[in-house]
Formats: C-alpha cells, structure tokens, sequence
C-alpha cells in the first residue's frame, strides 16, 4: 500500500524551478499570491494576464494540498448548501456506520462544536435559500471559465466534459423523484433516467442500480495534480515567480502618515518579501493568516480521503451514489474512490480505514471491475478542504486595507469555482465592476 499525504515526488520536483527559501528575491512583484493550489495558481494567472506582476509563495510547492488528490469533479450540480435540515435526522446513522461518509475523531470534537453551531444556523431556510443562492452565481459561468483557462495554458485533455451521474440503488422512485425535480427546479441541466439507460451509458455499472440522475453540462479532470502543474507552468511562462517557503508573519508597510505602503510577507528562513498588494488563498491554512489581518473567520478543516485503485474501468464520467454518499472518478492512474468527511483538524495523521471504507462501496458499484481488488493495491490519501458553515467562500477585497485580498474557503467546491472566482479576483483589484454580486462572499459576513 503507496499512502500520500501532501507531497509527491513530481510535485517535489517543481522546487528545482522555485526561488530558494533562504534568498532574499531580486525581482518586484505587484502582488503576491500566498497559495499554489489550484485556487491559488488561478488567480495568479488572472491576474498576469490582467497586467500585474506576480509571485506565488507556498509552503509545499504545487497541489501540495486539497489540489493533489481531490475527486476530480467540476460539480456545477452541486447547488444546495452543506447545511441541510434533512442531515439532522441522518446524522446518528452515518457516525456509527465504519462505512459510512462523516465522522469527527472524539478528540476534536469540541474544537468543532462553534463551527457546527454556526453550520445549524445555516439550516434556517431563509439562510439556506440565500447561500444556494449565492452558490449558483458561482456555479453558472464556472465551466465556461475553464474552458478559457485550460485553453489558454494548452492543457484541454485535462478538462472532459461528459457530465457525472448520480446513482441509485434501493431509494423508492418517489424519493428518485423529488430529489431529481429538486435539482431541474433549480435550474440544472439533469435527466432522469432508467437503470437500464445507466448501464447504456456505462456498461460497467452494477445491475442492482434502478435509477440515475445524469448532469448533463458538469465536467472532469483526469489528473487533478498534472492540471495544477499544467497551470504552475503558464504562470512561470507568463513571467510568475513561485517561492517554496513557508509564510510566518503578514504585515502592512506604512509610511509616516500610516498610509499603506504595500504588504510585506515574512517566512521561515527569514527572508521577507515586499509587494503592493497580497491575495490570501492558502486554503485550508489561511485562517491563522487571516487573523493576522485582522479577520476572525470561522474556518474548519474537513478532511477529505481518496483511495487510488490501478483497476481502470470504462467509466467516461464521474459516478456518484446516492445511497453510500461517495463518488468514483475515472482517471489516468485508475479509478479514484472518494468522498468521505471527516473533522479532526490539520495535524492527525491519516486514518488508513478512512480510505479503505471506499472500496467495498465502490465493488458495489463497479462488481466486474473490482471484484478481486485489495486495499493493498491501492493508494490511501488524506487532504484538507477548507470549509465555512454557509458553504461559501471567502473572495473580495478587505475592508480594512486596499491591499490585501481573499480567495480562500470554497470547500467541496474548490476545483470547480477556482478558474471563474480567479476571473472574479482580477476584476476585483482592478476596480472593474465585478461579473456578480460579491456581497455574500465578503470576509467580513460572519
């Protein structure tokens, strides 16, 4: 069994083209990005592309993170908040099934309870009906966005637009129903379909599922870690600086008359790093940052597994199930199983059983392919999504500072906004009015 938590020999390899820790920078940079996920190296290509200079500060290096292994899927679909009232009732099942998709480790949990509190409060249907709201806006123009992106860095095989399906297999039809009426109501491109034109479409599916939802306009990537190498690629070729390090201490230069001067960046070595203006998009880690801007945001860390198995399958899209709460994405390297949640902060290790709970979920899905398959063939993985209990992120400008930025929080989300919230991020230190209302994603909402 191959276990990965945040760093791969490819991505350790890009450190060779980074500026080294310890070396003061002799370039200037207009802005400078702290994040090089796939968040972080959206914007920093938006942002050359808009006219800025810019360097890109990581801690790891490229997809070191949530970006290396997440499921792949540009989940455009996915428009209803995390926040559901109908979870309340589910909840006491999925904490005592071992297969089940959500668990908190016992020692974390009441660390957690102040962002679970605030999770309820987003169940309120006013609440909720605002977020979807807000959600969508960011969903719409979303593929489009990345379209142009992966376009314009010459990497289109990594963007497969086959749409994703959404499987049954015991749900009474009645419940097939509302839930596929709920979607067409909110406007998603989805049909509904027989078990029978689910197998048509991918031969390998298990007899014993009846129904499916199939969203017809979603997208995937084979490779999620290769498309954020693809992007890192753009950035440096565009003129980007990218600098392994990691960031200690954020802080306004002021002049005399406390005007601000610009952002200076401190790191670990030592070095410090001036720039006019700073994005903060460090995912999972930018709540300790965000603090000391000035910013206290509720922030939690779901962590997320994925297990690698080598068996390819004829899947052509992304198959989720209703039922068992995960998601099978085709990939290069083979079928990726994910979809757990668990809360147990930045620094547990990875829970091997986390990632193993997947396969007998995925036999039932795909019998013939994966019939014989061991966890022992496969590769366990742990990253860290950053969550906020209304499901949206956090992007816009401080209002405290026209200095610094924010692109960070967008959850379960994070593959599919980050090209079109890049777009949003340009526009918005520009001073060019922005494609959508920013309001609900502003900082300082909490």
């Amino acid at each position: 069994m191959i276990e990965v938590n945040h760093m791969t020999n490819h991505e350790l390899t890009g450190q060779d083209k980074a500026s080294p820790a310890n070396v003061s920078s002799t370039r200037n940079a207009d802005i400078t990005v702290i994040g090089a996920g796939v968040i972080g190296l959206a914007n920093a290509i938006a942002l050359q592309r808009a006219g800025f200079s810019v360097r890109v500060i990581d801690k790891q290096g490229v997809a070191a993170g949530a970006s290396f292994g997440n499921a792949g899927h540009f989940a455009t679909e996915q428009v209803f908040p995390l926040a559901d009232p109908a979870m309340l009732l589910k909840l006491p099942g999925m904490l005592l099934d071992p297969l089940g998709p959500f668990r908190i480790q016992p020692r974390y949990f009441l660390k957690a309870l102040p962002w679970f509190m605030r999770f309820l409060v987003n169940m309120v249907p006013a609440r909720r009906a605002h977020n979807s709201a807000a959600i969508k806006a960011l969903n719409q123009k979303s593929i489009q966005a990345w379209q142009q992106l992966v376009s314009d860095c010459g990497c289109s095989e990594l963007l497969k637009l086959e749409g994703s399906l959404l499987v049954f297999e015991q749900t009474p039809f009645i419940e097939v129903e509302r839930v596929y009426k709920s979607y067409r109501d909110t406007g998603v491109a989805v049909k509904l379909i027989s078990g029978e034109e689910v197998r048509a479409l991918e031969p390998d599916l298990s007899p014993n599922i009846n129904h499916g939802l199939w969203f017809t306009q979603v997208g995937h990537t084979p490779d999620p870690a290769e498309l954020c190498h693809r992007l890192a690629t753009q950035f440096e070729k565009l003129g980007g600086e990218l600098v392994i390090a990691e960031v200690t201490q954020l802080a306004a230069e002021c002049q005399g008359d406390k005007e601000e001067k610009g952002v200076n960046v401190s790191v670990a070595s030592g070095v410090t790093y001036h720039s006019d203006r700073l994005l903060l998009s460090a995912g999972a880690w930018s709540k300790p940052l965000a603090q000391q801007l000035g910013f206290k945001v509720p922030l939690e860390t779901e962590r997320g597994y994925h297990l690698m198995m080598p068996q390819q399958s004829r899947l052509q899209r992304p198959v989720a199930s209703f039922e068992r709460k995960f998601i099978i994405t085709p990939m290069n390297r083979g079928s990726c199983l994910a979809g757990t949640v668990e809360f147990g902060g930045l620094k547990a290790p990875l829970v091997e059983a986390r990632a193993d709970c997947l396969l007998p979920h995925a036999k039932a899905l795909l019998p013939d392919v994966l019939a014989s398959a061991k966890t022992s063939q496969g590769e366990r993985w742990m990253g860290f999504r950053p969550s906020l209990p209304d499901s949206l992120p956090v992007l816009g400008a401080s209002p405290k500072s026209d200095k610094i930025f924010f692109a960070f929080g967008h959850q379960h989300l994070g593959l599919t906004w980050a090209a079109f919230s890049a777009q949003l991020m340009a526009k918005t230190i520009k001073r060019e009015e922005a494609l959508v209302d920013m309001t609900p994603y502003r900082i300082d909402r909490f």
